[in-house]
């Protein structure tokens, strides 16, 4: 079946949108899926050609084919997973809220336990997920799937906080290595892997961290805020600039200095982002019910980077 297209937009706020042609691309959406409750986590697995997705209050992670624009069910029941991501070795990396705890799927189809309590709490409900070139994977943790049973089972808090993670490569350890949240939502390394970015949907900012070299942080200062939407998931360009899932403001795109130079408009509240497609230049946006892609003239980040040790021994991304 031909997939839909409705109109979008580009705002320039601020003459780099233009200048780096962040406003060059599709002049519609493309809706590629529209029958979900409330959609989160697309990403895009190149080896396969294929996106993965959420549809967290029906419990299913589903699958869409780039090569023939089929859509199917990847999992059921999934755990209310919200966040995916990729390990260094390709294996899938899932945020489930309903369980409260973070999954590595192997390549064999095993769901293996990665994190499931904090010194013998059990989690909030895992929310999303990066991991970094050393292995390490970082989650946040708000209270989004406890609060009822929507997107979870309703569960009152043991830990008491809503904090953001490490889990150590090696041993498995979990520690909290940034908290002061009221609800920590996007997690995405900055390009040299030096700075970690944080939305903090409840109180409508993007907060920056400092990543020391014992895999610690700084006590972070504020990047971005914004006074009309919140913010869920975060990306990088490969020009440096942070991309946004603004709710109901659409898609913000943030100078590396802080300033939001420019939005994309999408017709429904938008809750995650990611690049995509052959040349990483495909945005593909979760909005309420739906599935949407823009091809863009802007390429995001490159999905795998070669690190080398940096001046100070932190690694640094080439």
């Amino acid at each position: 079946m031909p997939s839909q297209k409705v109109p979008t937009s580009y705002e320039i706020l601020d003459d780099r949108f233009r200048t780096g042609r962040c406003a060059n691309g599709d002049a519609k959406l493309e809706v590629l899926y529209d029958d979900c409750r409330w959609a989160e986590g697309p990403l895009y697995l190149p080896a396969w050609r294929q996106l993965v997705w959420s549809d967290i209050p029906n419990d299913r992670l589903l699958r869409w084919d780039e090569t023939t624009g089929a859509v199917g069910v990847f999992r059921t029941p999934a755990g209310y997973v919200n966040g995916n991501t990729l390990d260094r070795e390709g294996r899938l990396i899932c945020c489930e809220q309903g369980n409260r705890r973070v999954t590595r799927t192997e390549h064999d189809g095993r769901v293996t336990v990665l994190a499931d309590r904090f010194e013998g709490k059990r989690f909030n409900s895992p929310n999303d997920a990066v991991v970094r070139s050393d292995g390490s994977v970082w989650f946040s943790d708000p209270d989004f799937g406890i609060t009822s049973d929507y997107e979870g089972h309703r569960a009152a808090a043991e830990i008491g906080g809503c904090h953001v993670y490490r889990i150590d490569p090696v041993t498995g350890a979990v520690r909290i290595v940034a908290d002061g949240f009221d609800g920590p939502n996007g997690l995405v390394f900055s390009p040299d892997e030096r700075q970690l970015y944080v939305s903090d949907s409840r109180a409508a900012r993007i907060r920056v961290f400092d990543v020391r070299d014992d895999g610690t942080l700084s006590d972070g200062v504020v990047f971005a805020e914004s006074k009309d939407s919140g913010f869920d998931n975060i990306r990088f360009d490969d020009g440096g600039r942070l991309w946004a899932a603004a709710l109901e403001d659409g898609v913000h795109c943030y100078d590396p200095d802080g300033t939001l130079i420019g939005r994309i408009t999408v017709p429904e509240a938008v809750s995650n982002i990611a690049f995509g497609g052959p040349k990483n230049n495909r945005l593909f946006i979760t909005a309420t019910t739906s599935l949407y892609s823009l091809v863009m003239a802007v390429t995001g980040l490159p999905r795998v980077r070669t690190v080398r040790p940096g001046p100070t021994g932190q690694s640094s991304a080439g």
